[in-house]
């Protein structure tokens, strides 16, 4: 749900169109992709939480900075309740 309430909050303020939902880079599948910045929007649910998960989300972003990759992860909550800081902090991103 929060990721629909993202790409929603996106597109409406027009910086969706760079972007991509659910696009593949390398081995895994973005949530978000803006190609002209290189920039990597994750949305985090609760199982983001789970020790194994926060290994595998670190070794993710750390794979996809060496490709050259900026990941910036949002959780859940911060989408549904501060979109708008949100979208500050993605457009401070976007070259």
């Amino acid at each position: 749900m929060a990721e629909c309430v993202l790409w929603e909050h996106l597109k409406k303020s027009q910086m969706g169109i760079p972007f991509r939902r659910q696009h593949i880079i390398d081995c895994y599948i973005a949530d978000f992709f803006c190609m002209p910045s290189k920039l990597v929007v994750e949305v985090d649910g609760g199982y983001h939480q789970l020790p194994e998960q926060i290994i595998s989300d670190e070794e993710r972003t750390k794979r996809l900075n060496q490709l050259g990759y900026k990941v910036i992860r949002f959780s859940n909550e911060e989408v549904l309740n501060d979109i708008e800081n949100v979208l500050k902090t993605i457009k401070h991103n976007i070259i």
